[in-house]
């Protein structure tokens, strides 16, 4: 367990918490804590589905722009490499995952949000890309998710002007995917990953890798990870049960195992 950064497992559903206060800015030693607690969630059995949070108060509100002020081009080219490795961490964990934010989602906040498959904010809620008010870009993946995600044109809205957007414009544009009030952001997202509890956890990962990889390439090449994933998950006791089950009884009543 990091000093900044934990994974709390409640019911089959892990939590991993950001808490270095007061606004969760993300230095190395917290990048590198979220990559060791995504490792520790993917692999673990207990764990179903992940939420991401930082709080009652504020989600993230970005990396820690002082120390990486005093980096030089050779520090911060070799930083690059572990600022987007906290990033992928996450959205490697091939689990359903879900970002709880609340207050400011901001700079690398927000992008530790897009790596997550959905997004539920507070109705208060500020989300935003301001890295170019500090004269950079972003650099954990906010040009590239953020494009995926809302479209290039937003995108390079968000990007180029650095301005906030509130909770109402980010769940318009589909930033985010629900709002809540601030104080049931975190409830929801566990009732949310709570849904995955006892699911068939074999071809919960593969329909994640396959819609993840598949964004990432031309349609065929798409369409033939999606029939490998299919076809390999005749191989595993959940299918069998599964489909089993439907037979025997009609569809959503199967017990699966995850194997």
């Amino acid at each position: 367990m990091g000093e900044f950064v934990r994974l709390e497992v409640s019911d089959g559903v892990g939590t991993i918490r950001l808490d270095r206060p007061k606004m969760n800015a993300l230095d190395a030693q917290m990048q590198q804590q979220i990559v060791d607690a995504c490792a520790e969630a993917d692999r673990r059995d207990d764990v179903a589905a992940v939420v991401v949070f930082g709080g009652e108060r504020v989600f993230a509100a970005g990396a820690d722009v002082k120390e990486m002020a005093a980096m030089s081009f050779q520090e911060i080219a070799r930083h690059a490499h572990l600022l987007q490795a906290f990033t992928r961490s996450i959205a490697a964990i091939g689990k359903p995952t879900v970002s709880a934010i609340t207050g400011f989602a901001l700079g690398g906040g927000c992008e530790v949000a897009l790596s997550t498959d959905v997004r539920f904010a507070a109705d208060d809620a500020k989300l935003g890309q301001p890295e170019i008010l500090l004269g950079i870009i972003p650099g954990a993946g906010g040009t590239q998710r953020l494009a995926r995600l809302v479209g290039p044109a937003k995108a390079k809205d968000l990007i180029y002007t650095g301005r906030f957007v509130d909770a109402h414009e980010a769940l318009a544009i589909g930033l985010v995917d629900q709002l809540h009030p601030a104080d049931q952001v975190h409830a929801k997202a566990v009732e949310w990953a709570a849904r995955f509890v006892g699911g068939p956890a074999i071809a919960l990962r593969a329909a994640k890798n396959a819609i993840d990889r598949g964004l990432e390439v031309d349609l065929q090449t798409g369409l033939d990870i999606e029939r490998a994933e299919f076809a390999a998950l005749w191989g595993t006791d959940d299918q069998s049960a599964g489909m089993t089950s439907f037979i025997e009884n009609g569809p959503g009543k199967a017990t699966f195992s995850g194997s």
